[in-house]
């Protein structure tokens, strides 16, 4: 008698549950007008779809708070699927995917699919939707990326929180998931008061196919980040963006999902793709596992007063690398004129600048405790050997080289008034790689200097 009465609570309690989804889903089939979700929690199963050509529609979490949570047999894109759509709000209210259900592991998609068409188990996935905005939201447990806006034009992101997010790809490292992802030609966005903490993956990424319109005319402003397993901020295939007064700490951590057989080494604020007319200004970081600032693909635009601190030793720092490092892995652009001023490095494992290009301006930076490997008398402890054909390359202060992914010998390039501080580096202050000329360059009152108490 007591198992059949328990047997009808647990049916009862389904019923329960399975009507408040129910509610929920006939709710969100308006097309216009506010829909105030219910209170506590609701379960779902499947994705939550919008209308598509829904327009000047408002969601809004209860006011004593309403949470939506994947249920432990949810499948789907994401939580909540906009498309097709205009002036689509979102505000006020807690996504949860309980991402214990969800333990399978994926990798990247192919090179000529989107993420929006590959990643599931998203929190909110938006496509094609002109303006839309996600205010107040909080997004926690989250297999694949908390926001995912695709093709979309005037998106505004602001005070959002994203926690203990991202999955992993079958190495049992991060597979880039975990936080705010625009991509395929967004344009028209502001990413800005932001908390991302415990992210697998990266924490704010635009990105693009190679074939795809790129994104532009971007703000990514005032977030903070704490614990980031890849890039806090990555700038891929963009133009116009500026990026200025991030904080963050531990970039890089923890060690173990970085992406190392990928390639996917973290920087506190990293570029991709071709990237051009973008500011980085501002920003601040301490303890990164990787680089400050990677420009892959960044030209004709500015790095301005930004600040990367590591207060360890090289062990600290398994993934420890250059303070700031240009490249040019896009066959479309060409690393020339980056006005690189005012930055902080204390603390690098390896160099504080390396330099490939052309008429860049590297002035009044201050690069401080530089090469805490003590390359090369560490010998090959740190990887201080591994460019056989650039001997110097990760002893030196800021180094010229003769290219990266492509040849772009560094020449014409302005490199003054730099303080230069840190192992050895009285020395081995500014220098350059073989075939490339210190003279074919402005260099100049810059101040070199050993570090009084070693790195």
């Amino acid at each position: 008698m007591q198992k059949a009465a328990f047997a009808a609570m647990i049916l009862l309690l389904v019923g329960c549950i399975n009507r408040k989804e129910e509610t929920l889903r006939r709710s969100l089939h308006r097309t216009s007008g506010v829909v105030r979700l219910p209170a506590g929690v609701v379960e779902i199963s499947s994705e939550l779809d919008l209308t598509p050509g829904s327009k000047d529609l408002e969601i809004q979490g209860h006011p004593s708070g309403t949470v939506i949570r994947a249920a432990g047999n949810f499948r789907g894109r994401a939580l909540i699927v906009a498309r097709s759509a205009s002036h689509i709000r979102f505000r006020n209210f807690t996504i949860d995917g309980n991402k214990t259900q969800f333990q399978k592991t994926a990798g990247l998609p192919p090179s000529d699919t989107p993420f929006a068409q590959f990643t599931p188990d998203n929190g909110i996935l938006v496509e094609r939707v002109g303006d839309v905005t996600i205010s107040g939201v909080r997004l926690r447990n989250i297999a694949g990326f908390a926001i995912l806006i695709s093709s979309c034009a005037n998106v505004a992101i602001e005070n959002a929180e994203v926690e203990d997010s991202g999955s992993k790809n079958q190495t049992g490292r991060n597979n880039t998931t975990g936080g705010i992802l625009l991509e395929e030609g967004v344009i028209g966005f502001r990413v800005v008061d932001c908390r991302l903490s415990r992210i697998r993956g990266n924490g704010v990424w635009t990105h693009s196919l190679y074939r795809s319109p790129r994104n532009g005319y971007g703000l990514i402003a005032r977030n903070v980040f704490d614990t980031i397993g890849r890039d806090p901020i990555q700038i891929g295939h963009a133009y116009n963006v500026l990026v200025e007064n991030n904080t963050g700490t531990r970039i890089g951590f923890p060690h173990e999902v970085v992406d190392v057989e990928g390639g996917g080494i973290p920087a506190a604020l990293d570029t991709a793709g071709n990237v051009e007319r973008c500011t980085y200004s501002g920003n601040r970081f301490e303890e990164v596992n990787g680089k400050c600032i990677d420009l892959d693909g960044f030209h004709e635009g500015k790095i301005l007063n930004n600040t990367c601190i590591n207060k360890g030793s090289a062990e600290d720092y398994p993934h420890g690398h250059y303070g700031i490092v240009f490249n040019n892995s896009n066959p479309d652009m060409t690393s020339e004129r980056v006005v690189v001023s005012g930055n902080t490095i204390d603390g690098a494992k390896f160099g504080g600048i390396f330099v490939i290009g052309s008429r860049h301006s590297i002035v009044g930076n201050h690069l401080r405790n530089l090469n805490k490997a003590r390359c090369n008398e560490s010998g090959n402890r740190f990887g201080c050997l591994s460019f056989p054909k650039d001997p110097r390359l990760l002893e030196t202060g800021i180094y010229l080289g003769r290219g990266a992914e492509r040849p772009a010998v560094a020449r014409h390039n302005v490199i003054t008034d730099n303080e230069i501080s840190g192992y050895k580096m009285k020395t081995r202050c500014i220098a350059a790689a073989p075939g490339v000329s210190l003279a074919n360059n402005l260099v100049r009152n810059n101040r070199c200097a050993d570090s009084v108490d070693g790195p």
